[in-house]
């Protein structure tokens, strides 16, 4: 349970999701300083932005960030709070919300409109547990960072704008099926724990979560706090093997496929012949070559009582 006397800051992306939640934040901020909370709310004025203003927040010894926005905002965050001692929590209202989807935070749907304030009510509830993150060519990432298919789409597909973010998924559905139509696998080495993976690789995901895209639990065995990250390489030529990899994923038969390899590892290095797109979280990040490690257990997050207890090694 969170306690009263908290100095806290509530930074939030004003051009995250499909609507303006600015008049429900600052209901939030008057909330919480009833109980005790002393608050400030930031918005972010440009990308990376978020970074700096949760670099401060802990520099100026604050016990809590509230991040109003969507992954790439939470990452942003991530970024600036990794080895510090402030705790991080999150109010989605981006688009995806897959971070919040995985702790079992309730999330915005046109049939299920959501209320805000309810979501830092459940916060209060929670509690601060520190859980591990990834680190790739110098950015940190909270979910995952992936190389090839699904990162391709997201260089395309991102930044959107407002309009686009109101068609929900729609948009990125449409582009992997392009994307798909004509994406070839690259010949590509990947050292897993200095175990080596050669071949046509269509997708890699390094994973610190078990879901992906907020609907596959992928990496069903993941732990938040266990110091490793879950690998998977799909291995392939083009679009029959992606649509058989999908096929597989759905009917949960894919990791005895002997065109997947998994392992759980602390350190993996990507290299492929031609570049590969990369993402973490949900945004671009460059290309190959690159190198991807855990951080144990390096950030403090407010967990709410929603979240599964699978996803934490320590139940205490």
């Amino acid at each position: 349970m969170i306690q009263d006397n908290v100095k806290a800051r509530l930074i939030y992306n004003p051009v995250a999701g499909p609507r303006d939640v600015r008049r429900e934040l600052v209901q939030i901020c008057t909330y919480l300083e009833q109980l005790g909370w002393t608050f400030e709310l930031l918005a972010t004025d440009k990308p990376g932005d978020g970074v700096t203003k949760s670099r401060n927040a802990a520099q100026a010894g604050c016990d809590v960030v509230l991040v109003a926005g969507g992954d790439g905002s939470v990452n942003e965050a991530v970024n600036g709070l990794v080895g510090t001692e402030t705790a991080l929590g999150v109010i989605p209202v981006g688009t995806g919300n897959l971070w919040a989807k995985q702790l079992g935070v309730p999330t915005h749907t046109l049939l299920n409109p959501l209320r805000l304030r309810d979501v830092a009510a459940g916060l209060l509830k929670g509690t601060v547990r520190p859980v591990d993150v990834g680190w790739v060519n110098g950015h940190h990432f909270l979910c995952w960072a992936s190389v090839g298919l699904d990162a391709q789409v997201t260089t395309e597909m991102e930044p959107r704008d407002r309009s686009t973010k109101r068609l929900g998924a729609l948009p990125y559905i449409f582009a992997a099926f392009m994307v798909a139509r004509d994406f070839k696998g690259k010949p590509a080495h990947v050292l897993i724990d200095g175990h080596l993976v050669r071949g046509r690789t269509l997708w890699i995901l390094m994973s610190n979560i078990r879901q992906y895209g907020g609907v596959f639990d992928v990496a069903r065995d993941a732990r938040i706090d266990d110091g490793l990250l879950d690998i998977f390489v799909f291995k392939g030529v083009g679009a029959f093997y992606i649509l058989r990899h999908l096929v597989k994923i759905l009917g949960n038969r894919y990791l005895r496929d002997p065109h997947v390899v998994y392992r759980q590892a602390r350190h993996v290095q990507v290299n492929a012949e031609d570049e590969m797109a990369v993402q973490v979280d949900g945004d671009p990040l460059n290309a190959t070559p690159v190198t991807v490690k855990v951080v144990p257990r390096s950030l403090r997050i407010l967990v709410p009582s929603s979240a599964p207890s699978a996803l934490f090694c320590d139940t205490s």
